[in-house]
Protein backbone atom coordinates (compact mmCIF):
# COMPACT_ATOMS: atom_id res chain seq x y z
CA UNK A 1 0.00 0.00 0.00
CA UNK A 2 1.87 3.15 -1.10
CA UNK A 3 0.73 7.23 -1.72
CA UNK A 4 1.40 5.97 -5.66
CA UNK A 5 -1.96 3.84 -5.58
CA UNK A 6 -3.84 6.27 -3.98
CA UNK A 7 -5.01 4.41 -1.25
CA UNK A 8 -5.17 6.53 1.81
CA UNK A 9 -3.95 3.48 4.30
CA UNK A 10 -6.14 4.95 7.12
CA UNK A 11 -9.45 3.36 8.45
CA UNK A 12 -12.91 5.20 7.98
CA UNK A 13 -16.30 4.54 9.05
CA UNK A 14 -18.84 6.08 6.86
CA UNK A 15 -22.81 5.52 8.16
CA UNK A 16 -26.03 6.02 6.03
CA UNK A 17 -27.73 7.82 9.38
CA UNK A 18 -31.03 8.12 8.32
CA UNK A 19 -32.67 5.37 10.43
CA UNK A 20 -29.37 3.54 11.08
CA UNK A 21 -30.30 2.00 14.39
CA UNK A 22 -26.70 1.05 15.76
CA UNK A 23 -24.92 4.53 15.93
CA UNK A 24 -24.24 3.73 19.79
CA UNK A 25 -22.71 0.50 18.67
CA UNK A 26 -20.34 2.52 16.20
CA UNK A 27 -19.42 5.30 18.22
CA UNK A 28 -18.19 2.50 21.04
CA UNK A 29 -15.91 0.75 18.35
CA UNK A 30 -14.54 3.62 16.59
CA UNK A 31 -13.13 5.06 19.98
CA UNK A 32 -12.04 1.49 21.21
CA UNK A 33 -10.38 1.09 18.35
CA UNK A 34 -9.45 5.36 17.39
CA UNK A 35 -11.06 4.94 13.76
CA UNK A 36 -12.80 8.17 12.28
CA UNK A 37 -16.43 7.78 11.87
CA UNK A 38 -18.56 10.45 9.55
CA UNK A 39 -21.88 10.28 9.67
CA UNK A 40 -23.62 11.31 6.64
CA UNK A 41 -27.61 12.46 6.72
CA UNK A 42 -29.64 15.05 4.73
CA UNK A 43 -30.49 16.14 8.21
CA UNK A 44 -29.02 17.11 11.45
CA UNK A 45 -28.71 14.22 13.47
CA UNK A 46 -27.10 14.05 17.01
CA UNK A 47 -23.42 12.91 17.70
CA UNK A 48 -21.41 12.72 20.81
CA UNK A 49 -19.91 15.51 21.78
CA UNK A 50 -17.15 13.59 23.84
CA UNK A 51 -15.70 12.19 21.25
CA UNK A 52 -13.22 14.04 18.48
CA UNK A 53 -13.26 10.75 16.12
CA UNK A 54 -17.15 11.58 15.33
CA UNK A 55 -17.88 13.66 12.74
CA UNK A 56 -21.31 14.94 10.96
CA UNK A 57 -22.18 15.52 7.43
CA UNK A 58 -25.13 17.27 6.51
CA UNK A 59 -25.94 16.84 2.67
CA UNK A 60 -28.94 18.64 0.49
CA UNK A 61 -32.29 16.69 1.06
CA UNK A 62 -32.84 14.63 -2.07
CA UNK A 63 -32.94 11.43 -3.38
CA UNK A 64 -29.54 9.12 -2.81
CA UNK A 65 -27.77 12.51 -2.03
CA UNK A 66 -26.27 10.90 1.52
CA UNK A 67 -25.63 7.44 -0.78
CA UNK A 68 -23.65 9.23 -3.99
CA UNK A 69 -21.82 11.30 -1.13
CA UNK A 70 -20.71 8.27 0.81
CA UNK A 71 -20.12 6.28 -2.41
CA UNK A 72 -18.11 8.80 -3.86
CA UNK A 73 -15.71 8.64 -0.57
CA UNK A 74 -15.83 4.87 -0.44
CA UNK A 75 -12.13 3.53 -0.84
CA UNK A 76 -10.16 0.64 0.07
CA UNK A 77 -9.71 0.66 4.05
CA UNK A 78 -13.57 2.36 4.49
CA UNK A 79 -16.03 0.60 5.96
CA UNK A 80 -19.44 1.42 5.33
CA UNK A 81 -22.82 0.90 7.32
CA UNK A 82 -25.81 0.86 5.64
CA UNK A 83 -28.96 -0.86 4.92
CA UNK A 84 -29.05 0.46 1.49
CA UNK A 85 -28.27 -2.72 -0.90
CA UNK A 86 -27.94 -0.26 -4.26
CA UNK A 87 -25.47 1.74 -1.38
CA UNK A 88 -23.45 -1.43 -0.50
CA UNK A 89 -23.43 -2.73 -4.17
CA UNK A 90 -21.48 0.67 -5.05
CA UNK A 91 -19.10 0.97 -1.56
CA UNK A 92 -18.49 -2.52 -2.32
CA UNK A 93 -17.37 -1.58 -6.58
CA UNK A 94 -15.23 0.86 -4.49
CA UNK A 95 -12.91 -1.35 -2.29
CA UNK A 96 -15.02 -0.53 1.02
CA UNK A 97 -16.04 -3.06 3.53
CA UNK A 98 -19.98 -2.51 3.48
CA UNK A 99 -22.38 -4.02 6.05
CA UNK A 100 -25.95 -3.76 7.45
CA UNK A 101 -26.93 -2.76 11.28
CA UNK A 102 -28.18 -6.18 11.58
CA UNK A 103 -25.07 -7.95 11.11
CA UNK A 104 -25.03 -9.05 7.45
CA UNK A 105 -21.65 -8.11 5.92
CA UNK A 106 -21.72 -7.69 2.07
CA UNK A 107 -19.16 -8.60 -0.41
CA UNK A 108 -18.34 -9.13 -4.16
CA UNK A 109 -19.48 -12.32 -4.03
CA UNK A 110 -22.44 -12.40 -2.30
CA UNK A 111 -23.97 -8.85 -3.31
CA UNK A 112 -24.89 -9.71 -6.67
CA UNK A 113 -27.80 -11.85 -5.31
CA UNK A 114 -28.81 -9.93 -2.55
CA UNK A 115 -28.76 -6.78 -5.27
CA UNK A 116 -31.43 -9.11 -7.75
CA UNK A 117 -33.43 -10.10 -4.59
CA UNK A 118 -33.98 -6.42 -3.65
CA UNK A 119 -34.71 -5.18 -7.15
CA UNK A 120 -37.35 -8.53 -7.23
CA UNK A 121 -38.82 -7.66 -4.19
CA UNK A 122 -39.34 -3.77 -5.22
CA UNK A 123 -40.90 -5.18 -8.89
CA UNK A 124 -43.55 -7.62 -6.74
CA UNK A 125 -44.46 -4.66 -5.00
CA UNK A 126 -44.90 -1.91 -7.27
CA UNK A 127 -46.99 -5.00 -8.92
CA UNK A 128 -49.66 -4.80 -6.15
CA UNK A 129 -48.28 -7.81 -4.28
CA UNK A 130 -47.71 -7.69 -0.61
CA UNK A 131 -44.65 -9.25 0.42
CA UNK A 132 -43.93 -7.79 3.75
CA UNK A 133 -41.62 -5.96 5.25
CA UNK A 134 -38.49 -6.81 7.15
CA UNK A 135 -38.37 -8.45 10.52
CA UNK A 136 -38.16 -6.34 13.68
CA UNK A 137 -34.55 -4.99 14.25
CA UNK A 138 -33.53 -7.29 17.41
CA UNK A 139 -30.71 -7.60 20.38
CA UNK A 140 -29.54 -10.26 18.13
CA UNK A 141 -29.48 -8.12 15.22
CA UNK A 142 -27.12 -5.44 17.40
CA UNK A 143 -24.97 -8.41 18.68
CA UNK A 144 -24.45 -9.59 15.38
CA UNK A 145 -23.67 -6.25 13.64
CA UNK A 146 -21.19 -5.59 16.81
CA UNK A 147 -19.28 -8.89 16.29
CA UNK A 148 -19.28 -7.73 12.19
CA UNK A 149 -17.62 -4.43 12.32
CA UNK A 150 -15.06 -5.64 14.61
CA UNK A 151 -14.04 -8.67 12.59
CA UNK A 152 -13.88 -5.91 9.53
CA UNK A 153 -12.17 -3.18 11.94
CA UNK A 154 -9.85 -6.38 12.55
CA UNK A 155 -9.52 -7.77 9.11
CA UNK A 156 -8.24 -4.44 7.95
CA UNK A 157 -5.79 -3.79 10.37
CA UNK A 158 -4.64 -6.65 9.79
CA UNK A 159 -4.28 -5.79 5.85
CA UNK A 160 -2.06 -2.84 6.97
CA UNK A 161 -4.85 -0.62 7.22
CA UNK A 162 -4.46 1.91 10.41
CA UNK A 163 -6.93 3.55 12.87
Amino acid sequence: MTEENNINPTIVIYVDADACPVKPEIYRVAERYGIRVVIVANSYIAIPRDNDLVERVIVPSGLDVADDWIAEHSRPGSIVITADIPLASRAIAAGAVAIAPNGKTHTQSNIGNTLATRNLMDSLRSAGEITGGPAPFSQKDRSAFLSALDLAVVRLKRDGFQP
